[in-house]
């Protein structure tokens, strides 16, 4: 992100994030490289209560669709959660992620990420679709694949057929299983972008 510009953050949006490994270069070009990523992913899904609707890691930069942190949650656990009083913004998500798969990967390479990122806020469900089609396609405009199923390294197989991997994605797939867990029937599920098309 340019300097100078105003991030628009505990907006209640969801976000559109990209950011770039060190001058670009390849250093998530490998399968355990690309499976640290996503494990650092998840934890900070947990730590940082975001939701993580879609998500795809390029060889030299990630795009991911996701929730501000502390998303409100209808259980025990997230309501107590939520009253100890720690408020994080998506800066500090993303501060974390990268720190955790650096000092991971770091190696004898002295930077791994750019120091910015690029933060799109999501304002309606268009939006919102037309970012998850953008991730999922990445690895075929790029001519990494023929098909966005055949790269791996991106949640479309979540919403092509409910494959779970070691991201949790939020979606109809997710609210779903969670019912069912719960033992109650499966209603429909609005996301917090839905409530996004009147604004």
């Amino acid at each position: 992100m340019p300097w100078g510009l105003t991030r628009f953050q505990q907006s209640g949006q969801s976000h559109f994030v990209t950011f770039c490994c060190y001058h670009r270069r390849r250093l998530l070009d490998t399968d355990e490289r690309c499976r640290i990523f996503e494990s650092a992913l998840e934890r900070v899904r947990r730590s940082y209560r975001v939701y993580v609707y879609g998500y795809v890691v390029m060889p030299e930069h990630v795009h991911l669709l996701l929730s501000e942190p502390n998303c409100p949650t209808q259980d025990k656990v997230g309501l107590e959660w939520a009253t100890r009083g720690q408020h994080y913004t998506l800066a500090d998500a993303i501060k974390s992620l990268k720190q955790g798969v650096s000092r991971r990967l770091l190696g004898n390479s002295e930077h791994f990420w750019q120091k910015r990122y690029y933060d799109f806020n999501i304002r309606n469900y268009p939006q919102f679709v037309e970012k998850l089609r953008y991730i999922h396609r990445n690895p075929v405009t790029r001519g990494l694949c023929e098909r966005p199923e055949d790269w791996e390294w991106s949640s479309f197989r979540h919403y092509a057929i409910g494959c779970e991997r070691r991201v949790e994605i939020e979606s109809e797939w997710t609210a779903g299983k969670r019912e069912r867990a719960a033992g109650r029937l499966c209603p429909a599920v609005e996301l917090p972008h839905s409530s996004q098309n009147r604004a």
